[in-house]
């Protein structure tokens, strides 16, 4: 997801003026006045720009609970609302400070943007929030398709060989089962998408259970390392899809 433009930004205007929010700051103080900072992106005293807290998470940044079916309309109208105020484009007759802490600020509003954009990436970047950067997505092979795709594997190293001898019945016939595979692990990545979607389900419904006993915390547990093991499996076939791609066109 590209970074909005001065123009974009200002193409968003219509849909309401910027005010501002609560959002956790880097300082208690302003960094320029020294006055209180109560919490808002600008300071009440001199109207500076204030750097953005950094245990500030994406999802409180766009004021969105730690859902996986998210308001999409509501993230875009944040972003380009914060961006209004962010973006470097209207400090750039600032002195340094102002600058860098824009440059920082709307840095962080945009990759927070592009994560929570993408289904895939916001399921993974809740994950790490909710069990820990030691628990991050791992890429291993799944376990019912171990053997397969052992096999798969070679089947691929020997097109690789054969390749650069030009045609042959040979290398059509291993092109053959190579695209037969890739249709089958395409719908293997299909099937695990699906899957996810019912665990976004769930676990949206779960969030809903608040505060959360004993028991909701043992599902929400169990639903964070399920959606783990899809991811993990989802990346490694969906790199040997894209490994097939490139091989054999």
């Amino acid at each position: 997801m590209p970074e909005a433009s001065e123009a974009e930004i200002m193409d968003h205007q219509h849909q309401g003026t910027t005010t501002a929010r609560e959002l956790p700051m880097a300082r208690s103080m302003c960094w320029h006045c020294q006055s209180e900072v109560t919490g808002e992106y600008l300071c009440g005293q001199c109207v500076k720009v204030q750097p953005l807290s950094k245990d500030l998470d994406y999802f409180a940044c766009f004021q969105l609970p730690r859902l996986l079916n998210i308001d999409e309309q509501q993230l875009e109208q944040t972003f380009y609302e914060l961006s209004r105020t962010f973006h470097p484009d209207f400090y750039s007759t600032k002195d340094e400070s102002e600058k860098a802490i824009s440059l920082g600020n709307s840095a962080f509003l945009n990759a927070g943007y592009r994560t929570l954009k993408d289904p895939i990436q916001r399921a993974e970047y809740l994950i790490r929030l909710e069990a820990g950067a030691v628990k991050d997505i791992r890429s291993n092979p799944p376990a019912d398709l171990f053997e397969e795709i052992l096999e798969l594997q070679e089947t691929l190293e020997t097109f690789r060989q054969l390749a650069p001898n030009g045609p042959s019945s040979d290398l059509e016939a291993l092109r053959i089962k190579l695209q037969d595979e890739r249709e089958h692990l395409e719908k293997r990545q299909a099937e695990m998408e699906a899957s996810l979607q019912n665990k976004f389900k769930e676990w949206d419904q779960l969030q809903g259970c608040a505060p959360l006993p004993s028991q909701a915390r043992e599902e929400k547990n169990t639903l964070l390392r399920d959606m783990q093991e899809i991811l993990s499996n989802r990346t490694y076939v969906r790199n040997m899809v894209n490994d097939l791609l490139e091989t054999t066109g």
